[in-house]
């Protein structure tokens, strides 16, 4: 549980960053200005969302199954 909801957050932290590169807010970088990196940061943001969602899940699911 706690493992997905941690890749979950850097997934979507990683994700955020590559939409700011690749759509130049953040520059300095290879990435910078190339909008496939954008598109793949939105793809990796959704999976993040995918794994908190799932993490959450399983841990209402304990819940409810102790009480």
């Amino acid at each position: 549980m706690w493992t997905r909801g941690i890749v979950g957050v850097v997934f979507c932290l990683v994700g955020a960053v590559w939409i700011g590169q690749g759509t130049n807010a953040i520059r300095g970088s290879g990435m910078s200005g190339h909008g496939q990196y954008a598109v793949l940061g939105v793809i990796v943001v959704v999976i993040g969302l995918a794994l908190l969602v799932w993490a959450m899940l399983v841990r209402r699911n304990r819940t409810k199954g102790s009480a």
